[in-house]
């Protein structure tokens, strides 16, 4: 079924403010996922204040187009192509390559928009492995951490010399 000219007025207007207003926004590329396999996707995104969407490839093209951002667009390539975008920088990319382990042939982040720049998928690649806020004050905890442990360890060895 065709869609009207309205419609697609409203899609792009969609499209648009997700890749002009999200600090990220992951371009999916994805075959043979099913509708409940997208719905566990759908509200793992939800959880993280972040969105997704599928769009038709001409209606991407424009408002990348209008997006203002610089470098090379990516090659969207074959199949259908979806659009996760959200306010956290990191979680679209992320929960989107999460998502992918578990379905390597169904799903794959195929570009994006990252702080107004192209990405291919490889840079892509690169920031949706970067472990969450969380993990991330957990790592720097335990750097400050580590120094005072080993220093501890030592005089609790120094300690049991003497005695």
């Amino acid at each position: 079924m065709a869609i009207t000219k309205a419609k697609k007025q409203e899609i792009n207007a969609k499209v648009s403010s997700a890749l002009t207003d999200s600090p990220t926004s992951v371009f999916v590329s994805f075959n043979g996922l099913g509708v409940e396999k997208n719905n566990v996707l759908r509200k793992t995104l939800k959880q993280n204040d972040s969105d997704y969407f599928v769009v038709k490839k001409t209606l991407l093209k424009r408002a990348m187009d209008a997006s203002g951002a610089t470098g090379d667009q990516p090659d969207l390539g074959d199949g259908m192509v979806a659009v996760a975008f959200g306010t956290d920088q990191m979680a679209p990319a992320r929960e989107v390559f999460e998502f992918s382990k578990d379905n390597k042939d169904a799903i794959e982040i195929i570009g994006g928009i990252f702080d107004g720049t192209f990405k291919t998928k490889e840079e892509m690649m690169e920031i949706a492995t970067i472990p969450g806020m969380e993990t991330l004050r957990g790592m720097f905890a335990n750097v400050i951490n580590s120094p005072l442990a080993r220093f501890a360890v030592v005089l609790n060895q120094v300690a049991e010399k003497k005695a």
